[in-house]
């Protein structure tokens, strides 16, 4: 199901045009969550193993061939947002703009930064209302992997938390047991 943008208020088009337009400083990225445009720094070194971790273990475990972006734009009911990073088949994103349709997209992830409470909630919402069917939340604070699965009515309806250390299930197309050990 692609994503349905609502029309947009003056005000609302405003600021979608000043964020269109928005010009950060390199390595920063900005996305635009539910009306208020968020600049977040290059990520921490941290920040990237966790990345890295991610990106190795669904690369060599899932049971379909994968890309895994690291900066692509998701247009979301709500907004857009830059998930850290957004799973989809081999070639998915070939001929898409910089801001794409989120259709198709198998499984995004967040890993959380100084201020957890976008990736939390507002961008969860987000994603879920635009049909994607998993999203992972790697929450450093709380030190916990989440997977929110069965996207419907702008949330998603099923929820597994697991503490750093235990494993977590990844479903089909994933289909495989993800280590959060090396996360701790």
């Amino acid at each position: 199901m692609p994503a349905v943008e609502r029309p947009l208020s003056s005000e609302d088009e405003q600021i979608l045009r000043s964020f269109l337009e928005l010009d950060t400083p390199a390595g920063f990225k900005a996305e635009l969550v539910e009306g208020e445009i968020v600049v977040t720094p290059p990520p921490s070194g941290t920040h990237e193993t966790a990345f890295a971790l991610l990106n190795r273990q669904l690369i060599r475990n899932s049971t379909i061939d994968l890309d895994i972006a690291g900066n692509k734009g998701l247009i979301v009911p709500g907004g857009r947002c830059i998930p850290d990073g957004t799973v989809s088949p081999v070639g998915h994103f070939e001929d898409a703009e910089s801001w794409a349709d989120p259709a198709g997209v198998l499984l995004v992830f967040e890993i959380t930064s100084s201020n957890p409470t976008k990736d939390r909630e507002a961008k969860r919402l987000g994603y879920a209302a635009a049909g994607i069917p998993c999203y992972l939340l790697i929450d450093r604070s709380d030190r916990s992997a989440r997977l929110f699965t069965d996207p419907a009515d702008g949330d998603y309806t099923a929820h597994v938390q697991v503490p750093f250390g235990k494993p977590l299930d990844l479903p089909a197309p994933f289909s495989f047991t993800l280590d959060t050990e090396p996360l701790q």
